[in-house]
């Protein structure tokens, strides 16, 4: 088992930035593909970025190419989300999820456990 706690999220203006923390305990966090989605107030969950458990590969949606950076630190076992540029459309529930055979997949139902989410509100 291997349990998610993210952190960071909070209100903040058009144009700013966040940072996201994943961390996770239980199992070994350094096999695992980590990735962020995020869903919005009638939306479906949608994949936001990925990390490979080297964290070699990295990957983005369209959305957020050039404006988030997703980083981990096998060490400390947590993941992190570097959201700048910040759009209201970037306001939803984020939420981290691991998969254990260290596959990036963009189907949330592919992952094996995920956080409770943290809320990310942007104000225009």
């Amino acid at each position: 088992q291997v349990q998610l706690v993210e952190s960071g999220g909070g209100l903040v203006q058009a144009g700013g930035s966040l940072r996201l923390s994943c961390a996770a305990s239980g199992r070994t966090f350094g096999g695992y593909a980590m990735t962020w989605f995020r869903q919005a107030p009638g939306k479906e969950r949608e994949f936001v970025a990925a990390i490979s458990w080297s964290g070699v590969r990295t990957d983005y949606a369209d959305s957020v190419k050039g404006r988030f950076t997703i980083s981990r630190d096998n060490a400390k076992s947590t993941v992190y989300l570097q959201m700048n540029s910040l759009e209201p459309e970037d306001t939803a529930v984020y939420y981290c999820a691991a998969e254990s055979s260290g596959t990036i997949y963009y189907t949330p139902s592919r992952y094996d456990y995920w956080g409770q989410g943290t809320q990310v509100t942007v104000s225009s």
